[in-house]
């Protein structure tokens, strides 16, 4: 049996990492930029992971959920008081995707609505409502594809409003920072018109956090520039540094029924541990104001520089629009100076590096960028 072809794979295998550094099958040291895709928040391999990974696995890997588990509520509280939601709840699965899906369901249940507004050029996971939600049609297949999500622009504000007055949508769903777009952000203004028009409507505001979430944007949620709350938060990614984990932050006003969301999987005993993990060395070492500090720095030593056409971003999620004479920028940053970045189209680099990245790591990335752009 062969693999399925999913993706175009790099002709490289890491198979050791430590920090912001992987290693391949030869021995060659990378540094990390991509960060597998913004999961690998806290560092590859970090001690306090790795311990509390073993640890849990001496006593017990998994249970169902149709019992009490301790790591679930204790995940709960903290990750309630650290993103500023405490009053919102917590429902654990197991991906973005799978998050996304949920979040939609409970905005159903509790408007009685069928309808979604999304946003121009949004990923939100390749599971069939998320794709659907997801403006990109190569990815739909037949089945995916429903007239009861309607696309608006990102920061058209007459469009959003036009849209949820006619009071037919479950919920509207914006990226924190649209990812796969290229890094677009919506404005503060857009935010609040947000929020504004989905009270005036009944509409429930979805905030998918899941790439810009998780302290990346240099806040918790990259929605809290705006100074607004959210309904629903849809996680995942960073939030368990390589192990499989999302869930949805559930405001106090939509009602809990037995059987509305459940998951075999989601929120076992290793999934909460490698979570509870990541909060707490986000908490101890800063992480949050370190993606801050170290993302305005590495905007700061990219500014002027001749191969870039924009930067776009906020804390250590950095979008590279390049000028047409450097698109194999990408590929040279790999194979000569060995370093991970991710994509976004043609012509954008993606930064989204583990959060605790040192300037002395962002220094090293500017040097290479900058010889190689001479």
């Amino acid at each position: 049996m062969e693999l399925f072809k999913t993706y175009k794979l790099w002709p490289i295998e890491p198979v050791k990492g430590s920090g912001c550094h992987v290693w391949d099958k030869e021995g060659t040291q990378y540094l990390d930029f991509y960060g597998g895709h913004a999961v690998i928040s806290i560092g590859h391999c970090h001690p306090t992971y790795v311990e509390m990974m073993q640890q849990q696995l001496t006593k017990l890997g998994f249970y169902s959920n149709a019992v009490e588990n301790s790591l679930q509520v204790e995940l709960a509280a903290r990750l309630g008081e650290q993103c500023g939601y405490p009053s919102h709840s917590l429902f654990l699965c197991n991906s973005g995707a799978e998050a996304n899906e949920n979040a939609f369901k409970a905005a159903s249940f509790h408007t009685g609505r069928k309808k979604i507004l999304a946003i121009g050029k949004a990923f939100h996971g390749r599971t069939s409502g998320a794709v659907a939600a997801t403006d990109n049609p190569t990815i739909q297949s037949a089945f995916n594809k429903t007239p009861n999500v309607t696309f608006t622009p990102l920061n058209d504000i007459e469009a959003l409003k036009s849209n949820l007055a006619t009071g037919e949508y479950a919920a509207l769903i914006m990226e924190g920072i649209q990812g796969v777009a290229g890094i677009f952000e919506p404005s503060a203004a857009f935010w609040k018109a947000a929020r504004q028009a989905c009270d005036a409507t009944g509409t429930l505001l979805i905030a998918d956090e899941i790439q810009s979430g998780y302290g990346r944007s240099g806040r918790f949620f990259a929605h809290q520039y705006a100074g607004v709350e959210a309904d629903i938060i849809s996680v995942a990614k960073g939030m368990g540094n390589g192990f499989p984990i999302g869930a949805i932050l559930i405001s106090d006003k939509i009602e809990a029924r037995y059987g509305m969301l459940g998951t075999t999987f989601g929120g076992n005993h290793l999934a909460c541990t490698a979570a509870l993990a990541v909060l707490k060395v986000m908490k101890e070492e800063r992480l949050v104001d370190n993606a801050a500090a170290v993302g305005q720095y590495l905007m700061d030593g990219l500014k002027g520089n001749k191969a870039i056409k924009e930067l776009r971003g906020k804390g250590l999620m950095i979008g590279i629009e390049l000028n047409e004479d450097w698109l194999d920028l990408r590929d040279r940053l790999l194979f000569e100076k060995h370093i991970f970045t991710g994509g976004a189209g043609k012509n954008v680099i993606r930064l989204l590096p583990p959060l605790m990245i040192s300037r002395k790591d962002a220094d090293a990335f500017l040097e290479a960028f900058n010889t190689l752009t001479l």
